[in-house]
């Protein structure tokens, strides 16, 4: 099955379900983020890839704003050389609206991490001849006040079915790219990983997350997570 239909699937099962407080707002960007969602897949989504990194979901100026796992814009556009319309979700919040590749924040853990590959690789080709990332769960979930709340923090009754879902989409991806390894990147990634790959050959690892609330990665998130990868076997 192509990276776009599992996609494609995953966009208009999940765009089905219900949440209620403390999420008000879910933005979905594999629907109105569709054009360089897909142009990404395209781009370098063929497989075999040696691992995947799997994130946990978008973050409001990555990918929320890019349709790129991680997509800090600077970089999806200049180096990743992904762009495309992107619409506006439905219902927005007044303080995390979707301004696509006019977004002027940047998102700190996709700086880090497509950061980290433009210096190791060089090129985007180099990366992804090896490499894929992908987030588990697709959907951003938005609180009043405009706080990011991630799928761990939502109710068990309504995070199950999301769950059964992105499970099943991260197995077809696997089974799309043949990959030797998975990589959750933070602690969420690799447990939702190993649950969805349990019945897998495939091995589960981990790397820290590069986000700017974790200690570890403000004291040099690249070097941590190098170190990491290379305990996988991962040569770089």
């Amino acid at each position: 099955m192509s990276l776009i239909k599992i996609s494609r699937d995953l966009s208009k099962k999940v765009a089905e379900l219900q949440f209620s407080e403390p999420v008000r707002f879910v933005y979905n960007p594999l629907d109105y983020a569709r054009a360089p969602h897909e142009a990404y897949l395209a781009a370098y989504g063929a497989g075999p890839k040696e691992a995947i990194l799997v994130g946990m979901n978008p973050g409001p100026f990555g990918m929320a704003q890019t349709g790129v796992p991680f997509g800090e814009v600077n970089l999806v556009r200049d180096w990743l050389l992904i762009s495309g319309k992107v619409k506006r979700p439905e219902p927005e919040h007044p303080k995390r609206r979707v301004l696509g590749f006019e977004c002027t924040r940047s998102e700190v853990s996709g700086k880090r991490l497509w950061g980290w590959a433009k210096e190791r690789f060089v090129t985007p080709e180099n990366f992804f001849a090896r490499f894929f990332v992908v987030n588990y769960c697709p959907l951003a979930f938005i609180e009043e006040s405009g706080k990011n709340l991630t799928p761990d923090k939502l109710l068990p009754a309504e995070r199950a079915p999301l769950i059964a879902l992105c499970d099943a989409a991260l197995r077809k991806t696997v089974a799309a790219l043949s990959p030797r390894l998975v990589i959750g990147i933070g602690a969420f990634a690799e447990a939702r990983a190993k649950a969805a790959l349990a019945d897998s050959a495939v091995p589960v690892g981990t790397i820290l997350h590069p986000s700017p609330q974790s200690p570890a990665a403000n004291r040099g998130w690249a070097k941590a997570a190098e170190i990491q990868l290379n305990a996988l076997g991962i040569r770089l």
